[in-house]
């Protein structure tokens, strides 16, 4: 295997002023590696986008970026509900939040399409009542 930097972070699911600690300090490990603007951009918004899922749908969870000298792979696992249909959840515009989530505005049913969108490769493991893993791979 090669030589990887390895990022570990607890993503608080009781605090939406958190969300998004996980993603800015690898946002700014990259930059300190010199990663290209455009690919700091991209991993900034899926993984961002993976930490706010987690708040929203799963209490929080746990966050792990392992960065190689040519990608960056991004694991988020939660214990939350699991995704009873990710085809529909891939949907953009599809949510499942609450109207107290999507009165604070988020929820917009953009975060899985998102997280595709800015990421070179997707997977997505779920099982309800057990949780998701979704892995997250940019290239740089």
């Amino acid at each position: 295997m090669e030589d990887c930097i390895r990022l570990e972070y607890d993503v608080d699911g009781e605090n939406f002023a958190s969300a998004g600690n996980a993603s800015e300090s690898v946002k700014r490990t990259l930059k300190q590696l010199g990663v290209s603007p455009e690919f700091v951009r991209k991993v900034a918004i899926a993984m961002y986008e993976g930490e706010i899922n987690m708040v929203i749908h799963a209490h929080g969870g746990k966050a792990l970026a392992e960065i190689y000298p040519d990608h960056i792979g991004i694991y988020l696992k939660d214990s939350g509900p699991g995704i009873a249909d990710v085809d529909l959840a891939m949907k953009a515009g599809y949510s499942t939040a609450t109207e107290n989530i999507r009165s604070l505005g988020f929820g917009a049913g953009m975060g899985l399409p998102n997280m595709k969108k800015y990421s070179d490769e997707m997977t997505i493991e779920t099982a309800v009542g057990v949780g998701t893993t979704v892995y997250l791979r940019v290239n740089f």
